[in-house]
């Protein structure tokens, strides 16, 4: 599969008007900060979303953001495949904020770690769990290697099922009503 187009911040902020900006982070990383105007559709939930964003894909371009970057590629790969056209923005929100672009955060909304720093948290404590544990009852080593082999396939795979897991807890999900509003507001968008 080719790679998705990329769009820097630098291209991307003078035509923000012109996007339909998808944030496909989880929901209490969109809550911490987003590109203003942005809905928010987790990575998990773009196949339920697609009808939406086809009809939206097809009213203008669509701009697929995260947090770094690689998500949105695995979003804009999944929705080429579906064929809807989408671009990612190269570097996500970090390289939005770092290029002194504009975050938008909403009032009342508790900030949530970024997923990269939820699993750099996870991975090391069952690290150092196995590693005590293992002081005890040899066999726990294991789960310190299982977890160093898991960040190694992750790197070489760009993917990783530890952050798939931590987007199931319940600080990460959407409410079904706010996926719902979001797609409401985009299909309102069409009107």
């Amino acid at each position: 599969m080719t790679a998705p187009t990329a769009v820097i911040p630098a291209q991307a902020a003078p035509r923000l008007a012109d996007y339909t900006v998808i944030d496909v982070r989880t929901a209490g990383e969109y809550a911490a900060g987003h590109i203003p105007g942005a809905h928010n559709i987790p990575l998990d939930h773009v196949r339920t979303a697609l009808p939406t964003l086809k009809a939206a894909a097809a009213r203008g371009d669509l701009l697929i953001v995260c947090a770094s970057g690689s998500r949105s590629a695995t979003a804009c790969q999944e929705l080429a495949a579906a064929g809807v056209p989408a671009a990612t923005l190269t570097g996500g929100t970090t390289a939005w904020a770092e290029q002194g672009h504009a975050l938008h955060h909403p009032d009342g909304a508790t900030a949530v770690w970024a997923m990269e720093r939820q699993v750099r948290l996870a991975a090391g404590s069952l690290v150092v769990l196995g590693l005590a544990a293992g002081t005890r009852y040899r066999p726990a080593r294991w789960l310190s290697a299982a977890i160093g082999a898991g960040l190694v396939f992750s790197a070489a795979s760009n993917t990783c099922g530890m952050a798939a897991v931590l987007a199931k807890l319940p600080h990460n999900r959407p409410h079904p009503a706010d996926l719902d509003a979001t797609l409401t507001a985009l299909q309102q968008k069409e009107q």
